[in-house]
């Protein structure tokens, strides 16, 4: 096609003074205008809207509005330049036949009038080129839209909304792509679907897009619940400050409302089922139903259900002494039992009709889930079906990385997966390895710290795993998790699949058993909820929930609710911590929480230990600097001292201090420094000492790690002006000067020194260290002197002699001690 006909200009490059008139055409609200909306309050501005959506739902006051409710807008603007007898060129009717070819999708949506083909009829004889359209309609895939479309295919979940099939898919970019809703239609065609809402996670805020080929699902009421609107058959929404997954929850509820559900038994009781057996003592059950906050416990004898008791019950026998009886003796043997495939009109029928406040539900004899009135009146409200069909077929929406596994993994590594597969198989379980070990597998970066998840008895694994191998296997009861300790002396933490509440905010979290779904949404970050399966049948196969692949492959730090930071705000300093190791970007909306929790002051309430904890991670990092200076854009090292805020002094000690820790590395020494200790009085070098006191008091740090916070920049001083100060120092001054200070005063002493001090104790850590007399306390008895306190005057000597090369050998070293101690001999 030929050039624009209008140019085009960007927003900073209107001259807003001049505005007289502003068109509005295909909306009618101002939050979906974006940022031009502010030009709607320009003063003495007219305002003409045209446009075929749903009135009511209208916003913006124009001072002419022309609505009419066909396909597509176009159609409406042909219209009225037909009636006031405009002319169009070719290329004029060539690109309003195209929009209304967009806005029908080629005349296939349901959305599509009469009227819409009649105006395209008449674009088409005044010389629209129907050529270009299928040109410009059919070019439109960028590679970033082949990358969201293959996100939304791979991501799609068929739900059933009571009789009306409904697709679902989610996709995440960094920055906002053009055109998205263009995915919809091509998934709508892919699929042959007759819902769907496609979730973008752009930047800071989420778009929905939402298509219907049904009168049953009216989109646009469906997204009107959460501040969208549009047609029946087409309509958008756009949410701030809202995760990938509270978006969906949002859009779940919101379908909910309209369009019911049907779900059955399995996909509305609780599992796994905490379960007791009947001799457990009544008072041990009370502190279940104080610790779980449930109301009834099913009673499981041999794997076999035998009654229940409710917790009104056994707070009764509490009050009446009866605490140490058998739990047995006061349950409940009379309910009727459903299967996991049985509906919900069934479970209505127990509950209301039958007033059954609980029900088991068993397979195979087994008890596997509870359904409660809690339960049912969840679902009636707002729970939508939990059991999705997915929109590929199986086997081209299972990701497989085994291959990966055998490509970058040692054999041994690879066998113990393996082999915890075949186990977990044998237990009737499923075990998967899970968070970091991932992440960096997909990355390509080495990561041997397994941390596996059963689904199942944690520790009856790990201790039938441990058996294999002859290892060792710490267990944890309380929290269901073990240590497997192999001869070699590797380690590999297992745990039971878990979901954790907080008891307030920056509390230890309270655990709970779980799926692994539930307990990869427990986790910080959506790059650490990925999981691989490792039994036998599914090995290999990545479990991916969240979006933790699409964020790795962006580069993406997000959170997966909005009270994540508030649950726990060591996850602040973590996402620092990933941030940088590996060169991400933490989420607009993550960043934004972060921020918003630090004003809260709920970090302030973390205790000393975990706060010290994630600050230590953070310092022993390869090169912490980084870390260190987005803690300080971001205020958090304020939550060490109030006063703590880097200068450009403090800055430059901590790139010297890099550079003298990547020096000392090179040595290759067996004593290591605490690196950590290092950077953090580095951190509060800046401060008075006073207030370097209060910081490690705020840490937790005592004794002598907290006396050298304290006082090394004072001693480092102290130490440069004195090597400063000696004129032809000889080695031996030097050694005396230095040899009683923490190896960690001396490298924060060469960072802070001038370089002809940074050359001394340099000098002194590569060759003064080393050096020893060759003469020991049994050669002094040889040579006839009497143990005592002269051997360490003797040795002293020699030591000097040897630094000052006044001595090269062993024999000038006897030499030396007959001439200067000969008459001490015995």
């Amino acid at each position: 096609m030929d050039k624009a006909l209008a140019p085009f200009a960007s927003m900073k490059e209107i001259d807003t003074s001049k505005v007289k008139q502003i068109v509005v055409v295909d909306a009618n609200q101002k939050s979906r205008l974006g940022q031009a909306a502010q030009f709607l309050s320009l003063p003495g501005v007219k305002i003409h809207l045209f446009d075929h959506h749903q009135q009511q739902e209208c916003d913006i006051e124009a001072d002419q509005n022309s609505f009419a409710d066909y396909g597509s807008n176009t159609t409406l603007m042909v219209k009225l330049l037909r009636r006031k007898g405009i002319s169009l060129s070719r290329q004029e009717a060539t690109i309003l036949l195209i929009g209304i070819y967009e806005d029908t999708g080629s005349f296939t949506f349901s959305s599509t009038k009469p009227e819409d083909l009649k105006q395209a009829s008449w674009l088409l004889e005044q010389g629209g080129d129907i050529k270009q359209i299928a040109h410009v309609i059919g070019s439109r895939f960028t590679p970033e839209h082949i990358a969201l479309l293959n996100d939304l295919l791979q991501s799609a979940q068929t739900y059933n909304f009571g009789t009306l099939p409904v697709t679902i898919a989610k996709t995440s970019s960094p920055g906002y792509v053009d055109d998205f809703a263009v995915l919809a239609h091509e998934l709508m065609d892919m699929g042959r679907l007759q819902v769907l809402f496609t979730l973008a996670l752009m930047s800071d805020q989420v778009i929905i897009v939402a298509r219907s080929r049904t009168s049953r699902a009216d989109v646009a009421e469906i997204l009107r619940e959460i501040g969208g609107g549009g047609h029946a058959s087409a309509a958008s929404a756009t949410l701030k400050n809202v995760t990938l997954s509270e978006a969906e929850n949002l859009l779940m509820s919101a379908i909910e409302k309209h369009l019911g559900s049907s779900p059955k038994v399995k996909d509305i009781m609780s599992a796994p089922v905490v379960h007791v057996a009947p001799d457990m003592p009544i008072f041990e059950v009370h502190d279940l139903f104080a610790k779980y906050g449930f109301s009834i416990i099913p009673i499981v004898e041999e794997g076999r259900l035998v009654g229940y008791v409710t917790r009104n019950t056994v707070e009764k026998a509490i009050y009446h002494g009866l605490g140490i009886q058998p739990v047995a003796e006061f349950m409940s043997t009379d309910f009727q039992v459903l299967s996991p495939e049985d509906t919900l009109s069934q479970i209505q029928e127990l509950i209301v009709q039958g007033h059954q406040r609980f029900i088991p539900v068993l397979e195979d004899g087994q008890i596997v889930g509870i359904i409660t009135r809690t339960d049912l009146l969840e679902v009636i409200s707002s729970d939508p079906s939990k059991r999705p069909e997915s929109l590929l077929p199986p086997r081209a929406q299972r990701k497989n990385v085994a291959f990966l596994l055998r490509q970058r993994l040692p054999q041994k590594t690879l066998k113990l997966l393996k082999t915890a597969g075949i186990v977990a198989d044998k237990l009737g379980m499923n075990v998967y390895v899970v968070g970091g070990f991932v992440r960096d597998l997909l990355l390509r970066k080495e990561n041997f710290d397994i941390d596996l998840v059963v689904e199942g008895d944690g520790i009856r694994f790990a201790k039938e795993l441990g058996k294999r191998f002859s290892a060792r296997v710490k267990a944890h009861k309380k929290f269901g998790t073990s240590v497997i300790i192999f001869p070699d002396g590797f380690k590999i933490d297992v745990a039971t699949a878990r979901w954790e509440y907080y008891e307030y905010p920056a509390a230890m979290p309270t655990v709970a058993i779980s799926s692994i779904k539930l307990d990869l949404f427990r986790r910080d970050f959506t790059i650490n909820t990925l999981a691989i399966k490792l039994n036998p049948k599914d090995f290999g196969l990545l479990i991916d929930f969240f979006g933790g692949q699409r964020d790795i492959k962006d580069g993406i730090i997000r959170v997966l609710h909005s009270l994540s930071f508030i649950d726990d705000p060591t996850r602040i300093l973590r996402a620092v911590r990933f941030e940088k190791r590996f060169g991400f970007k933490i989420g607009k909306h993550t960043l934004r929480l972060i921020k918003n929790t630090l004003k809260l002051g709920i970090l302030d309430k973390l205790s000393s230990k975990r706060l010290l904890t994630e600050l230590k991670l953070i310092l022993e990092e390869q090169d912490p600097r980084g870390c260190i200076k987005r803690l300080n854009e971001l205020k958090i090292l304020q939550v060490i001292h109030p006063a703590l805020l880097l200068d450009n002094t403090t800055i430059h000690t901590l790139n010297s201090l890099y550079h003298v820790l990547a020096w000392y590395d090179l040595l290759y020494r067996d004593k290591t420094p605490k690196k950590w200790l290092i950077y953090l009085t580095g951190i509060l070098s800046g401060l008075k000492p006073a207030q370097r006191g209060e910081a490690v008091k705020r840490l937790g740090i005592e004794g002598a790690k907290a006396k050298l916070i304290v006082e090394a920049p004072e001693t480092a001083q102290r130490i440069c002006k004195r090597i400063e100060e000696m004129p032809q120092p000889k080695n031996s001054d030097i050694y005396r000067l230095l040899k009683d200070l923490d190896l960690e005063i001396l490298l924060f002493s060469m960072a802070i020194c001038s370089e002809t001090v940074r050359q001394v104790i340099s000098h002194y850590i590569t060759h003064l260290l080393l050096v020893r007399p060759e003469l020991t306390g049994q050669d002094l008895k040889k040579l006839g002197f009497t143990p005592g306190p002269v051997y360490r005057k003797i040795l002293d000597r020699l030591l000097e002699a040897r630094l000052d090369n006044e001595v090269r050998d062993r024999q000038s070293e006897i030499d030396l001690v007959i001439k200067e101690f000969g008459e001490k001999k015995k």
